[in-house]
């Protein structure tokens, strides 16, 4: 086991000695500040985001930034704190860049909040950075999604279930269960199915004129109070466990290969 270099608890010197002794990692979490039912918190992405990164640098001795806690939700019931998708990828490339000009060569942007909107910026900063920067070609840059690298995350949107269902309650309930919340609330039932069916029903989209061309305004339905799109009250701290175990596996062996030079 090793030591998880911790960021934002290091001082000048920490950080200049690890990386004279060879550490080129870091982990920057990306999580959103958004709603998350009645029984979440709204920092339940920040939790996804780092503690999966705390885990795996507690295997491989790299690096972990500080949470980026201010993106895109997309959501708008009360707590959700919204930054235009443009304005995240801007951010991330100005941490790239920080980061690089620092020596880091392997930079994972670990993604604690699985909305469409937000990958899209997430990846498009990866993608701008290095496309904008040739200089830094020499540098290995990767976005991890740790639902994608969980059979148990698999299974639960085979299911219908996604935002603060059982797979993202579980999560909590391993790493912070003071947070959880003991009862579980949903909206009515048309509106639970509507969300289960389809993780992006929660948006409406007009348009004043009927036309393809013509960009729709969007909207989260208005019907939605509480936002739940899953069954929570099947969560359990060991469910939550197996996912982290899954994310963090898959993390450590993309450390492994970025450090070896080697193919994913």
């Amino acid at each position: 086991m090793s030591e998880a270099l911790i960021w934002e608890h290091m001082t000048v010197k920490e950080v200049r000695d690890a990386m004279a002794a060879g550490t080129r990692t870091i982990l920057v979490p990306l999580g959103v500040t958004e709603q998350h039912g009645y029984h979440l918190p709204l920092r339940t992405d920040c939790y996804n985001a780092e503690e999966i990164s705390r885990r795996a640098a507690e295997r491989t001795g790299c690096f972990v930034a500080p949470t980026l806690a201010y993106t895109y939700s997309g959501g708008e019931l009360p707590g959700t704190i919204n930054v235009s998708p443009h304005v995240v990828t801007q951010i991330i490339v100005e941490i790239l860049q920080s980061l690089c000009l620092q020596g880091l060569e392997n930079i994972i942007l670990v993604l604690g909040h699985g909305g469409s909107e937000n990958d899209r910026a997430t990846q498009e900063a990866a993608e701008i950075f290095l496309r904008d920067n040739p200089h830094y070609h020499d540098r290995t840059i990767a976005v991890f999604r740790f639902w994608k690298n969980s059979e148990m995350c698999d299974r639960a949107f085979a299911e219908g279930d996604f935002h603060s269902g059982w797979f993202e309650t579980s999560l909590i309930l391993y790493w912070a269960p003071h947070e959880v919340r003991e009862e579980y609330v949903l909206d009515e039932p048309e509106i639970v199915r509507m969300m289960r069916e389809d993780q992006d029903a929660y948006q409406v989209r007009t348009r004043n004129v009927d036309h393809e061309l013509v960009v729709p305004a969007i909207r989260q339905h208005p019907a939605i109070k509480v936002g739940v799109m899953g069954e929570p009250e099947r969560a359990t701290a060991e469910l939550g466990r197996q996912i982290s175990d899954e994310a963090v596996e898959s993390l450590v062996e993309l450390i492994e290969a970025m450090e070896g030079g080697g193919e994913g």
